[in-house]
């Protein structure tokens, strides 16, 4: 586990990707908006002031000597539709609809922004690709971490073996109670794995994200798996939780890029 702290700003970073890979989940600290936001919310669907938001993703993007031009995001819905991004998304254009982001430009960096749902970085370095999801319980359990494995060997040829991911901050089970609707769709989703997802502790039932994306990911035939460790409900200094804050609070960004 590793973070960085420059200009202010704070970042994890991943310590399985090699050394010239750019990747940061940058937590809340460093920014300009005010609380309920503070203080580095990447995110207008908040309820921040734009201007405050494009402050602070400069800064998030001026800390890795990034070009803001250079960015490619999605507008999160959920789902396991796949955007492949040749070129930067006009930052005046409407972000397309998607969870799952891949390129093979380096002229492109890819952003995403969360608050306790998973973020998923993804890295080929022989073939020259990056990427990133978003796996909240319903990407989960639609195979988010699956489809984004075979959209990497349908478009850019890449064998699983070689593909590194980073499990990004995020809830973790201890704080991740869910309902037997979600529940019964992991059990589907998961069979017999479901027991290593799901804990039922005092009539509750608790969800593993970490490890329900791990084990989608290693049937696939991905061997290079981080996963961070860090839960974004029980630090909240660091992070945004939207279950812990009630819904009154930002969004922090992930960010990955070939130097």
């Amino acid at each position: 586990m590793s973070f960085a702290e420059p200009d202010g700003l704070r970042y994890y970073r991943f310590d399985i990707f090699p050394k010239n890979l750019l990747n940061a989940v940058f937590t809340r600290r460093g920014g300009v908006s005010p609380a309920p936001w503070t203080s580095l919310n990447l995110s207008v669907s908040t309820g921040d002031e734009p201007a405050r938001v494009e402050e602070n993703r400069a800064r998030a993007f001026n800390a890795l000597r990034c070009d803001p031009a250079s960015l490619h995001d999605v507008w999160l819905v959920h789902g396991v539709d796949v955007v492949h991004a040749s070129a930067p998304c006009p930052l005046d254009a409407p972000a397309p609809r998607a969870d799952i982001l891949f390129t093979d430009n380096p002229e492109v960096t890819l952003f995403m922004r969360f608050a306790d749902c998973v973020p998923l970085l993804f890295h080929d370095p022989k073939k020259g690709v990056i990427g990133i999801a978003h796996a909240g319980w319903m990407g989960t359990a639609k195979g988010v971490a699956e489809v984004s494995i075979n959209a990497m060997r349908e478009r850019y040829g890449s064998n699983p073996a070689d593909v590194i991911v980073g499990i990004g901050p995020s809830i973790s089970a201890d704080h991740y109670e869910v309902g037997e609707e979600v529940a019964a769709q992991f059990r589907e989703k998961f069979g017999a794995d479901s027991e290593e997802i799901l804990e039922r502790r005092d009539g509750k039932i608790y969800l593993d994200l970490w490890r329900a994306n791990a084990l989608q990911l290693q049937k696939m035939g991905v061997e290079q798996i981080q996963i961070s460790g860090l839960c974004t409900a029980c630090h909240l200094d660091d992070w945004y939780s939207h279950r812990a804050e009630k819904g009154r609070t930002g969004r922090f960004g992930a960010l990955i890029a070939m130097a």
